[in-house]
C-alpha cells in the first residue's frame, strides 16, 4: 500500500470535520514549502566565499529564527562505535 493510498483510506474513515482539518494542515503545509521554495530562490548563494565561522553564525541564526532546540537526545547513539578495521604498520 502506498503512502497515498494508506492516506486515502483512513481519510475517509474521518467525519467531515476532521477531514477538512486534514485539508488545513495539507495547504498549510503547501503554503509553508512554496515560501521556502521562494526564499532559496530569492536568496543567492550566500556561502560562496564565506570563512567557516560565518558560516557557523548563519547556520545559529537559521536555528534560532526557525526555533530549532537540539537536546542530546538527538545525539544519541549517533556515533559509530564499531572497532573498525585492523590496521597493519
Amino acid at each position: 500500500m502506498t503512502i497515498e493510498q494508506a492516506v486515502l483510506e483512513n481519510l475517509r474513515e474521518l467525519p467531515t470535520d476532521k477531514q477538512q482539518e486534514v485539508l488545513d494542515f495539507i495547504q498549510f503545509l503547501k503554503h509553508k514549502l512554496s515560501q521556502i521554495k521562494e526564499q532559496v530562490q530569492e536568496e543567492p548563494l550566500q556561502n560562496k566565499g564565506d570563512s567557516f565561522w560565518e558560516g557557523v553564525l548563519r547556520f545559529r541564526e537559521t536555528i534560532e529564527r526557525e526555533g530549532i532546540e537540539f537536546t542530546d537526545e538527538d545525539f544519541a547513539n549517533l556515533r559509530d562505535r564499531s572497532p573498525g578495521r585492523e590496521i597493519d604498520l
